[in-house]
Formats: C-alpha cells, sequence, structure tokens
C-alpha cells in the first residue's frame, strides 16, 4: 500500500507514499518545495554538500508522474532553493524537466525561494491557482480549501518502542499542509506554533512511513 486517501473540502485526493498529492478526477499531481539545486547553492556558501540533490528530486518526482500520468502537474512554490538556482541547472536535468513536461501542462507557483520564476522552463508562473474548491498557493493562510507548502511538515511518531521522524501531510478535512519533495529538504514540526495558526481544531499527520502512508491524529506526534 503506497498511498492514502485524504479530503479537503469534500474532494479525495491520493496521498502518495512519495509526498505527492493526486487529484484523480483532475489528472492532477500537486508537489511542494522540491528546492532544486539547494546542494549547489549551499556549496557557494562554503557548505560543501553532494551536488546530487537536483538529480535525485527529479529522478523521484519522474517516478511518480509515471505511476499516475497526470494531465497537469503543479509546483507549489520553492521549486527552486534560490533566485539563481535556474541558471545553474545542468544540461541534463533541464532535459529532463522538458521531459517530464511533455504531453501536459504544468503550472510553477512562486515561493519565498523563488518569486521571479524563468520563462524558459517551460510550463506557466504564477502566484496561486483555483480549480474547482481548491486553491493551491505556497504559503498556507489557514482558508478553507486551501492546499499549500512552505512548511515542510514533519511528525516525530513511537513505533516497536522506538521512535522515529518522518515527512508527513498535515490535514483537517478543510486544509492541507504537504511535505517538502526535494532530498535535501528539512522539516517543521506539527507540534510547531506554525501550524496551530493554520488549523485551529484537531488535524491528522498522513506519516510518509517505508512502505504506506500512516494516519495518525496530531496530537499523538511529539
Amino acid at each position: 500500500m503506497r498511498a492514502s486517501t485524504v479530503s479537503i473540502a469534500g474532494v479525495t485526493l491520493v496521498a502518495d507514499l512519495s509526498g505527492a498529492l493526486f487529484w484523480e478526477e483532475q489528472s492532477l499531481l500537486i508537489v511542494s518545495d522540491l528546492h532544486l539545486e539547494k546542494g549547489s547553492s549551499f556549496a557557494a556558501r562554503g557548505v560543501l554538500l553532494p551536488p546530487y540533490d537536483t538529480v535525485a528530486t527529479l529522478s523521484r518526482l519522474a517516478i511518480v508522474i509515471a505511476r499516475h500520468d497526470p494531465g497537469m502537474v503543479i509546483a507549489l512554490g520553492d521549486s527552486f532553493h534560490d533566485r539563481d538556482a535556474h541558471q545553474r541547472l545542468s544540461d541534463i536535468d533541464r532535459g529532463v524537466i522538458t521531459a517530464l513536461q511533455a504531453q501536459r501542462d504544468w503550472i510553477w507557483i512562486s515561493g519565498n525561494h523563488d518569486p521571479a520564476l524563468p520563462t524558459d522552463l517551460g510550463g506557466v508562473v504564477a502566484s496561486e491557482v483555483a480549480i474547482g474548491p481548491i486553491a493551491f498557493r505556497h504559503q498556507p493562510t489557514g482558508a478553507a480549501g486551501e492546499i499549500a507548502g512552505h512548511l515542510h511538515p514533519k511528525a516525530r511518531v513511537a513505533t516497536r518502542g522506538r521512535s522515529m521522524e518522518r515527512r508527513c501531510f498535515a490535514c483537517d478535512g478543510e486544509r492541507a499542509v504537504m511535505p517538502a519533495f526535494g532530498a535535501y529538504t528539512g522539516g517543521l514540526s506539527i507540534r510547531d506554533a506554525a501550524f496551530a495558526k493554520i488549523f485551529q481544531s484537531r488535524f491528522m499527520a498522513h506519516v510518509l512511513g517505508d512502505n504506506r502512508v500512516h494516519t495518525i491524529t496530531a496530537s499523538r506526534c511529539y
């Protein structure tokens, strides 16, 4: 079982184990916070990380796109780690992005890391998009019918006498915050006050496990 389902404003979506959401009725795949070229950004500041994060992230994205074959992809902001990250993409990585966009619509939502997205990478650039009852944006506002990213939710849970910390979807049935998809992205605990501002009442953590998505009440996480 590689996926679970979540309901947001009456819409049922597949919560994929990869950290993507798939809206089958719209043939729409949503990913958030790819942070491409984070490794090269750190290297420029003297923090040396293996420069393979873009390849790893795009490889994972290719797998989930092949699994669902969406007619549209929305990347929910911070697709690039900084304003100049797209200029550091290798020709091979640019080719991969072009191939992933082939014969499907693609929307880049601008984020706080990449507020001025280039127009030469294919697809359409937007600040936010509304489809039916759902609004897609980078930074969550707490509005009903919202799917956002930005906060990189993660949950620490106890299992079999030990604890594990994993990325998760945070959702209360009316709104959701997606996990970061990028290979080098960190996370913010769903017990952080930032989530309390978005979810005014009980919400769930859909935790990305080794083989399936586990649904746990957020208050049970720590």
